[in-house]
């Protein structure tokens, strides 16, 4: 069954199978995004899915698929947060029990979400790959049937439903980015689009940190990274998809790499501009739009998924608004006595800036008298409003330095 996935006819099927349980996610118009890179940028919103992530349609198609006794059997797989939620979700309204293995590291987001749909949840190893040996250990043992996150034609097909749903909303589309994690999402968008279309580029995106697709066509054959290291926690995958890997080949016309500082400006750009919580993953194909060279086409890039837990949200927004200059941390020496610090907010208020933070050290030097050091942490505008400032302080004789901000 599963080798007869991936034909126009087995996409159209799942594409009215996943109906019913998919939400329209219409594509977004970015004037924001367009104008940075000199194209008509759209967004294909898959973050506002029932599960907050596209894998639900890959599940619930792939479980279509299987025979009740499949079903009755019970259903486990391994995850690092929205398979897990798909495949609960999809789970439930089978009627079939879930088991969920993930990695220890999954977002507290994600773990209850997927408990929240029914699912039994089992915490092991640190990544994907460590947790999808132990579920195949389960499965083993207890006789269960495994839904594979990725390397299953028929999870790619329910995927490549994005795909479907583009290309008739957007006939004239002429590029489609897609984040690679085990290659799933990459292999069903990149092979229903050139079936509807040739001459649609799809470009996959990996984090810089779990490039195992990239590293695997440069190879020309599926290989395992020693390692993975980065933010995009739904895409920190050692070995891509075997079955996957030669339609991959075939149909994806280009991969791009982001680094993870990349993904951490990408969240302040969606959250500003958008009003939209996007997870680091789902961020990887908005960061690879300033990787695109092409100018006035018509590009679509997938936000695959939005279940990002508050601690690392707050954290990703910090870090963003330091690179952005928009926080910053400044160290000036002065003499200590009375009215210094006085002067030196008020030079800082003349120009509008705003202080979050002070830290006076006395002992910095021998002779406090002679210099104490001030450590400042102030809000900017940005990379032209910090050089303003510490201008300003420079003009009244003191010699601010950048340093280091912990918030």
């Amino acid at each position: 069954m599963d080798e007869q996935m991936l034909t126009l006819e087995k996409f159209e099927e799942a594409s009215e199978v996943v109906k019913k349980v998919t939400l329209e996610t219409k594509l977004v118009y970015s004037d924001y995004l367009s104008v940075q890179t000199g194209n008509r940028v759209y967004l294909k919103p898959e973050n506002m899915q029932f599960t907050g992530a596209y894998k639900l349609r890959g599940a619930y198609y792939k479980m279509s698929t299987l025979t009740q006794e499949e079903r009755d059997r019970g259903l486990i797989t391994a995850s690092a947060g929205n398979h897990a939620q798909g495949v609960a979700y999809a789970a439930n309204c089978f009627g079939a029990r879930a088991t969920i293995v993930m990695p220890t590291t999954t977002p507290l987001i994600k773990v209850n979400r997927t408990k929240g749909y029914g699912a039994e949840v089992v915490l092991w190893g640190d990544v994907y790959d460590e947790a999808c040996a132990k579920a195949y250990e389960l499965a083993e043992e207890h006789g269960y049937t495994f839904i594979h996150p990725f390397d299953d034609l028929a999870v790619a097909t329910g995927q490549g439903t994005i795909a479907m749903e583009i290309v008739k909303e957007l006939p004239l589309v002429d590029y489609i980015l897609v984040p690679i994690g085990g290659g799933g999402l990459a292999t069903g968008v990149s092979t229903l689009a050139k079936l509807l279309n040739p001459k649609i580029k799809v470009i996959g995106v990996e984090p810089a940190g779990a490039d195992c697709m990239r590293a695997s066509m440069k190879a020309g054959k599926v290989i395992t990274l020693p390692r993975v290291n980065t933010i995009a926690d739904g895409t920190a995958v050692k070995t891509p998809g075997t079955r996957l890997f030669p339609y991959i080949c075939q149909n994806l016309d280009d991969i791009i790499t982001v680094e993870d500082e990349e993904l951490v400006v990408a969240f302040l750009d969606m959250v500003e501009n958008h009003k939209m919580v996007v997870e680091n993953s789902g961020l990887l194909a908005v960061a690879a739009l300033k990787h695109l060279e092409v100018k006035d086409k018509r590009v679509v890039s997938i936000l695959s998924g939005g279940n990002m837990d508050v601690i690392t949200m707050s954290s990703v927004v910090q870090q963003g608004l330091i690179m952005r200059d928009r926080i910053f941390t400044m160290s000036v020496l002065l003499p200590d006595k009375p009215g210094e610090l006085h002067r030196v907010s008020g030079i800082i208020a003349g120009v509008n800036g705003n202080v979050i933070k002070l830290e006076h050290n006395q002992f910095v030097s021998i002779n406090r008298n002679a210099a104490v050091e001030l450590r400042i942490t102030m809000e900017a505008f940005g990379t032209g409003h910090k050089q303003q400032i510490m201008e300003a302080l420079e003009r009244e004789g003191y010699q601010p330095k950048l340093v280091r901000t912990n918030i």
